[in-house]
């Protein structure tokens, strides 16, 4: 995943800092479901809350991570249902150029 976009504040709290890896870590690493679903959750999330570059780093990481551009596609179908169409423009702009 490219650079944590959070990494500026590293040097004013780091303990904040170490707080957030560690839930990251928790939220996003291999268990019950597979990292690649926790990331294709993370993305539909990001997409309903119209966080572009969320959604697009967190595209990356799941493909990184064995997701197919099908299974973005189809999870992204989800945040169209729950959230509308506001959710597929930001997916939209956000992968413009990834897929």
């Amino acid at each position: 995943m490219p650079e944590n976009p959070l990494q500026s504040l590293a040097a004013i709290d780091p303990e904040l800092m170490k707080a957030v890896e560690a839930n990251r870590t928790l939220a996003l690493s291999d268990g019950a479901l597979p990292r690649k679903y926790k990331y294709l959750i993370a993305m539909v999330l990001d997409a309903t809350k119209s966080a572009d570059e969320g959604v697009r780093n967190l595209a990356t990481a799941a493909l990184h991570a064995g997701a197919t551009k099908e299974e973005l596609a189809d999870a992204l179908r989800v945040a169209y249902f729950i959230d509308g169409v506001g959710s597929v423009y930001v997916a939209a702009r956000a992968l413009d150029g990834l897929l």
